[in-house]
């Protein structure tokens, strides 16, 4: 039996946002400790952090950057959300985020249809979130969106259908997204269990294999390099 990864393998390559800015304008960025510019500038709130994503995507004459699937961050440090006295530190991110302009359309990666949504409040947190279900060669699994504009969200009822490259919503600013630089987290999950309209898209050390098993690359379907 193929597996859901082998199966996104299979696909052309599609996207998430704005179909017109071609993956020639995307760069990869890394979030992870390593990187010595991020080190060095400290962003510390989401006006800080937004200069820093311009800057970047102006040096290297780009208009998206991607990255962040198992990638351990220290960015959640300021959310109680992430560790607090009875959880474990989540630092790993399981999904893959794309940062560029607020009110950038996302898109339907595939045919599917709306799971759940919700808004999920909070520093730190999803924000307006969307979960779509797909079936492809008999396979359920589903896609995930996270830290929307609230607009997204309105009017939505479970039960939507959307066409590849319908537009789903748009990225949301920091007063609604969790107080983030705007960017849209894209996750694609296996077994989504009973969650409803959220996900999680950060784990512990000693949920590593699970969530990798669970939530596959989402650059298996994407396909941007």
């Amino acid at each position: 039996m193929k597996t859901l990864a082998s199966i996104l393998n299979t696909l052309p390559p599609t996207k998430v946002i704005d179909s017109s800015i071609d993956f020639s304008k995307y760069v990869p960025l890394d979030l992870s400790i390593t990187n010595q510019e991020l080190v060095k500038r400290k962003p510390e709130n989401a006006t800080e952090f937004e200069i820093f994503i311009s800057d970047y995507l102006k040096k290297n004459n780009a208009e998206v950057a991607f990255g962040g699937y198992i990638e351990g961050r220290t960015l959640y440090k300021r959310s109680t959300i992430f560790k607090n006295d009875s959880i474990p530190e989540r630092n790993i991110h399981i999904g893959l985020d794309l940062w560029t302009k607020v009110e950038t359309s996302v898109l339907a990666p595939l045919d599917g249809k709306i799971h759940s949504f919700k808004n999920n409040v909070g520093l730190g947190d999803y924000g307006p979130t969307i979960i779509l279900e797909h079936e492809v060669e008999n396979e359920i699994f589903y896609t995930l969106y996270g830290h929307l504009s609230l607009e997204s969200i309105k009017d939505l009822t479970v039960g939507k259908f959307y066409k590849k490259g319908e537009q789903i919503a748009t990225i949301g600013n920091a007063a609604v997204n969790g107080d983030y630089a705007p960017h849209v987290h894209f996750q694609i999950i296996q077994n989504i269990e009973d969650y409803w309209g959220d996900y999680p898209g950060v784990c512990n050390t000693n949920d590593l294999n699970f969530y990798i098993e669970n939530c596959p690359d989402p650059n298996l379907l994407l396909k941007i390099t």
